[in-house]
């Protein structure tokens, strides 16, 4: 790394300086590809820079720190709002987020972030890290730092729906940080936030064809805050929202990948298709058995250990005119592996509620004692979808609505 002491003061060799390789910039230009203008792009790629430099630096010392979205969901939001999220693993029960707000301004005299980082609760982070990237020069400075609390405690502009505060409010002393999670691991770092409202389908929809147009340039800015929140939160209709914009015709039905094979985003997420060979399992006393063919499945990542999602077709009863699926989970485990690496610990919970997430009759299914396998049977009309979640959360989970 070159040596920046002979050219900072002394508040500023407080930073943390990293350097941006020419490999670095050429695969961060790559993997952003597709938006709806070139600013997007532009501001992509900072992010992504941003993300992965910091990133790599910080794994030297904490190598469980993860990026707190799967790489391939950042599109949707980078075609929205700046910014992105590190999950660190700390000595208390929750993980530390840290939020990085990336700024190619030499202006240094605030950091400014975007309300979605704050108000939007599943993103809200515990500290807020304050970037500037030089690509024409090669490097990423971290300059300064704050807590959500303080944060929310800041100026806000509703021009613009930003949260800000001046530099001399920020900590410069990355250091400090990290003191604070070895001192005081438990520190209350975030402001209590209000949930968002509940969007009905029929609004949902309305909202994805408006805001999906390409010629609204700014669409975090057409609707309420409480609104917007609400649609970018669900990742499905996030997803959606940004595909529109950019005329990507993306399926997720089921049905068609079991037939034509996975979409290029679905196997960037980790879907894929395998065949199998089933033994005949009843659903909760239905009449739905499990016949040879294909089945969908992604590997997970859960409490640090690996499992297996599979989404399995079954056989209908002749009287019923929709499909019948099992979504089943279980552990990933190599050969010789113990009963006790095979099984599902106590407390687990696998839940499929509708696109809108409500839940219904029989959706969820508990580990109550250690077990190989949980499952859910449910059928399904024509074109109806359906969002999963796992409890504890997998790493890098982002809600996604399969469609049947």
């Amino acid at each position: 790394m070159t040596n920046y002491s002979l050219f900072f003061t002394e508040t500023e060799l407080k930073h943390i300086y990293l350097e941006i390789s020419p490999d670095a910039q050429a695969q961060a230009w790559r993997r952003n590809q597709r938006f709806s203008t070139p600013s997007r792009r532009w501001n992509a790629y900072l992010n992504q820079l941003c993300l992965d430099a910091f990133l790599n630096w910080l794994r030297q010392a904490y190598p469980q720190a993860t990026s707190w979205m799967n790489p391939a969901h950042y599109s949707s939001v980078w075609e929205m709002v700046d910014g992105s999220a590190i999950v660190l693993q700390s000595r208390s029960e929750n993980p530390i987020r840290l939020v990085l707000i990336q700024n190619a301004a030499i202006d240094l005299s605030e950091l400014r972030v975007p309300q979605e980082w704050v108000d939007i609760p599943s993103w809200a982070g515990d500290y807020y890290l304050a970037a500037q990237v030089e690509p024409d020069d090669g490097w990423i400075r971290i300059w300064g730092f704050t807590t959500h609390a303080r944060l929310k405690n800041g100026t806000y502009d509703a021009t613009d729906r930003t949260y800000s505060l001046d530099a001399e409010a920020l900590i410069t002393d990355l250091d400090v940080l990290w003191e604070a999670q070895q001192r005081c691991p438990n520190e209350v770092t975030q402001a209590v936030l209000a949930p968002l409202p509940a969007l009905p389908l029929p609004q949902v929809e309305n909202l994805i064809t408006r805001l999906g147009n390409p010629e609204v340039i700014l669409p975090r800015l057409e609707i309420p805050f409480a609104m917007w929140g609400a649609l970018i939160e669900h990742s499905g209709w996030r997803q959606r929202v940004y595909h529109q914009r950019l005329g990507i015709t993306e399926s997720w039905s089921v049905s068609q990948w079991l037939r034509s094979g996975v979409s290029e985003l679905a196997q960037q997420l980790g879907w894929q298709r395998d065949e199998f060979q089933p033994g005949l399992v009843g659903a909760r006393g239905a009449e739905a058995t499990e016949a040879p063919g294909s089945l969908l499945s992604r590997q997970l990542t859960i409490a640090n250990q690996p499992y297996e999602l599979r989404v399995i077709p079954q056989v209908a009863p002749d009287r019923f005119q929709g499909s019948v699926w099992r979504f089943e989970l279980r552990r990933s485990v190599s050969e010789g592996a113990t009963p006790e690496e095979q099984q599902i610990p106590r407390g687990v919970k696998l839940r499929l509620l509708t696109e809108d997430l409500q839940p219904f009759e029989n959706n969820e299914a508990t580990a109550l004692r250690a077990v190989n396998h949980l499952y859910v049977i449910v059928a399904l009309a024509p074109g109806e979808g359906l969002v999963w979640e796992i409890e504890p959360t997998p790493e890098n989970y982002e809600r996604e609505i399969l469609r049947f």
